[in-house]
Formats: structure tokens, C-alpha cells, sequence
């Protein structure tokens, strides 16, 4: 019998704007709580400029303000309800957990850990793209339980995840294919520690680059830069199986450099990944491609080390060759 349940999801936007929430359903205690010490804190968050899209900061206020201190308090009969209700979903039958760590040296926008305990048992699930099949309904139940959405599902359909859009090699699909509407990636730093402007922006609805180029974004731009994030498979980075380099080996410079990469389709979706100093594994192929065309390391390869590349261009020519 199922005596206790938490879930813990972690959201990621630009660089230090994260949001960790762990949210328990103690149902010996007939209780259910937000674990405020997670790392939330309040509305603050960080102040930047020069942003290619700011949709992730009415989603994070919103994150932070629903996780308060209120304490939940449940009856018998809701209790029995839920039981049932959550026997009968078989949320986690045949499921398969993904690798996930609190700290992880490649990070998506969406990850989720769900520990529950039993009178008999323990079990413990991790997902960051691998959705259990009936998490919508999983959450329709919370909802129904506590009266707000406790899975943020309706945030959810803001984000690139597996959960409502299918991502492909070609882009992000819902019903249709998704118009990318612009990109952002930003190359840091991290000691001595910097906090700099995102190093290249690309609006595709007012037609222009910014950053390290500034320029008119013209029909031959927006056609190469597409060619690019599709031959590369950037659209599919999210997965775990882009990410052989760094499950192989770490970079030999820990206190290297960070980065972020952030696309942004029709009705504000955002796709978002973001790396302590290692990168995905077609990463040195489309940064070196990147170089030759506009005669910039706009990607800082120079500052990946020469053993990090022998792997990067093995990993990344399996990619390729798929």
C-alpha cells in the first residue's frame, strides 16, 4: 500500500534561472507539502538584457509563487479515492528511468524524479524525455486531489519535451511542424566567473542577427542556419543518446566554460539545453562548419581541449553516419 509519494521537477531557463520543486503527498500524515528549502527563491530572478525571447519569465515567477508553505490537508475518502485512482493508472508498469543526477554536466529545460514509498517497497523514477504514458492523466488526478496543477501541465505545453511534441531531427512537430521564430546561444565563462550578454541572437521575425554579428537576417541566412540545425541533428541534443561524449569521459577542465542554447517556436515553446563544459556530440561538427563560414569561432571550440575533440569527432561521426 502506498504510504508516501514525491516528486521532484527541476525547470531550467537562461543560465542561473532555475527553479528545483519537491512537492510530497504523505498520505500516513494525510498531509501534502512543497519541500521549500528546494532551490527556489521567491519572484527574484536574474536581471538580463538583450534576450531573444523572455516567455520563461512569467513561467518561473509563476513556479516560484505556487510553491508556498501551505500544508494540504487530505480525509479519508480522498485518500482511498487517490489510491484507487492511482492503482488503476499503472503509471510506472513496464516504465524505463533515465540517467539523472542533481548535477549533470549536459542539462535540459525539464527533468523529474518521482520517489514512492510503500508499507512494503521502495521505488524510485527518473525521467527527463521518457514520460511515463499516463502523466497528463497522473496530473489530471492531482489537480482533481488539490485544485491547481501540481505537474505544471499547463506550462509544459510551453516546452520542446517529448510530453506533447514529438522532436524530430528536421524540428520540433505538434500537429504540424513548429515555426522556429528565433535562437539564442550564449558561451561563458566560469573562472574566473563572468556573466556576459548572450554571444549570438537570431530573430527570424524581425529579420536579424545580433551578438558577435550584427547583420540583416536575409532568405539565404535563414535557409543555411535551418540546413545547419538539421544536418547537425541540434533539434535532437535533448536526447541521451547525443550525449555519449560526456557520459565517456569528463572535460579535462572542470572550471572551464559554460554554455546555453535556447530555440524559440510559434505560441512561445521553448526548446532549451544548456552544458558545465562539455557539449552534445555533434556540437564540434556544426561549430567547426560555423567557423569556416563566417571566419569566427562563434562556438569557442578553442577552448575544448584536443583530447575532448578526438572524442568529440568520434562520437560525432556515429551521429552522422545514422
Amino acid at each position: 500500500m502506498i504510504e508516501k509519494i514525491e516528486i521532484t521537477q527541476r525547470f531550467n531557463f537562461k543560465r542561473l534561472n532555475r527553479h528545483y520543486e519537491c512537492f510530497t503527498i504523505d498520505l500516513i500524515n494525510k498531509n501534502a507539502y512543497y519541500k521549500i528549502s528546494e532551490r527556489g527563491s521567491g519572484d527574484k530572478f536574474l536581471s538580463e538584457n538583450s534576450l531573444c525571447d523572455d516567455s520563461w519569465i512569467d513561467i518561473l515567477v509563476d513556479l516560484r509563487r505556487k510553491m508556498t508553505s501551505k500544508i494540504h490537508s487530505l480525509s479519508d475518502e480522498q485518500i482511498d479515492k487517490f489510491r484507487h485512482d492511482f492503482d488503476n493508472l499503472k503509471l510506472f508498469d513496464d516504465f524505463q528511468s533515465e540517467e539523472f543526477s542533481y548535477f549533470e554536466k549536459i542539462e535540459l529545460i525539464y527533468s523529474c524524479n518521482v520517489i514512492i514509498y510503500s508499507s512494503d517497497n521502495y521505488a524510485e523514477y527518473s525521467f527527463k524525455n521518457n514520460f511515463p504514458e499516463n502523466w497528463i492523466g497522473f496530473g489530471e488526478i492531482l489537480k482533481e486531489l488539490f485544485g491547481f496543477d501540481v505537474l505544471h501541465l499547463n506550462y509544459q505545453k510551453q516546452m520542446a519535451t517529448p510530453l506533447y511534441y514529438d522532436i524530430r531531427s528536421d524540428g520540433v512537430y505538434s500537429n504540424d511542424k513548429l515555426l522556429l521564430k528565433s535562437i539564442e546561444f550564449g558561451h561563458y565563462q566560469t573562472y574566473p566567473y563572468e556573466l556576459p550578454n548572450p554571444r549570438l541572437i537570431v530573430d527570424f521575425l524581425q529579420n536579424s542577427i545580433n551578438g558577435y554579428i550584427e547583420k540583416e537576417l536575409t532568405d539565404t541566412d535563414k535557409g543555411l542556419i535551418l540546413h545547419l540545425l538539421d544536418k547537425y541533428h541540434v533539434y535532437m541534443w535533448i536526447f541521451d543518446e547525443y550525449h555519449n561524449k560526456s557520459n565517456a569521459r569528463d572535460p579535462d577542465d572542470l572550471e572551464g566554460y559554460d554554455w546555453y542554447l535556447e530555440m524559440v517556436f510559434e505560441g512561445d515553446v521553448i526548446w532549451h539545453i544548456f552544458g558545465y563544459n562539455d557539449y552534445p556530440d555533434t556540437y564540434v561538427h556544426l561549430a567547426r562548419e560555423i567557423l569556416d563560414i563566417t571566419k569566427m569561432d562563434l562556438l569557442e571550440i578553442n577552448t575544448i581541449s584536443d583530447g575532448d575533440l578526438e572524442l568529440f569527432e568520434k562520437f560525432g561521426d556515429e551521429k552522422l553516419a545514422n
